[in-house]
């Protein structure tokens, strides 16, 4: 059985499968809150949507430095963004 996207061409993406499983299901979880928000129900289950989305590009990996390391009491910034 032949999954698409395959996972080593989502992996380019992200450039490992840690962050690949983190930026899908934040993602995911940001399409299941719009389409409850918009009272709008998803053409198919969240995580699904999610990947095809990383695949197509429209949502990208950034990338962390040392410096971009955060304490428990800072605020992470969101670490993907949908492009427009």
């Amino acid at each position: 059985m032949m999954l698409y996207p395959a996972i080593n061409d989502l992996e380019k993406v992200t450039h490992n499968r840690y962050a690949l499983v983190i930026i899908t299901a934040k993602r995911a979880r940001q399409l299941l809150e719009q389409s409850e928000n918009n009272k709008v129900p998803l053409s198919d289950k969240p995580v699904k949507l999610a990947i095809e989305d990383i695949a197509s590009g429209k949502v990208r990996c950034k990338s962390v430095t040392e410096n971009d390391v955060q304490t428990s009491n800072e605020q992470a910034p969101s670490e993907i963004k949908p492009e427009k």
